[in-house]
């Protein structure tokens, strides 16, 4: 799989955030993955992973997220994980846009 060749799709108010996400995906119905770049401004809106995990690398940037209630900070080389139950929220209120590699195991 190559995500570098996928077409970038623009995701207006993803999960009910602001703005928009740009996002190359692959999803064969048994794992989700995503390049995805979350400029500045915008967010993903708060959501449940109800039947799934979620794990997201910062590549490049930064953003602030809330995950079970709790707010929280990473930046390029870190990972925020949302486990299977949990709930998250995340936006880039810096200038350099966020890019980021989404997996979502669907279990």
């Amino acid at each position: 799989m190559n995500l570098s060749e996928q077409k970038e799709i623009k995701i207006d108010h993803l999960k009910g955030g602001e703005g928009s996400v740009y996002a190359k995906m692959q999803d064969d119905g048994k794992m989700k993955i995503m390049l995805a770049r979350l400029p500045k401004g915008s967010s993903i809106g708060l959501h449940t992973h109800v039947d799934s995990s979620e794990i997201i690398y910062a590549i490049k940037g930064r953003a602030d997220f809330i995950l079970n209630g709790e707010k929280g900070h990473f930046k390029a080389g870190e990972v925020h994980y949302c486990p299977k139950g949990g709930s998250h929220t995340m936006w880039n209120p810096y200038e350099e846009d966020l890019e980021v590699l989404c997996v979502v195991p669907k279990q």
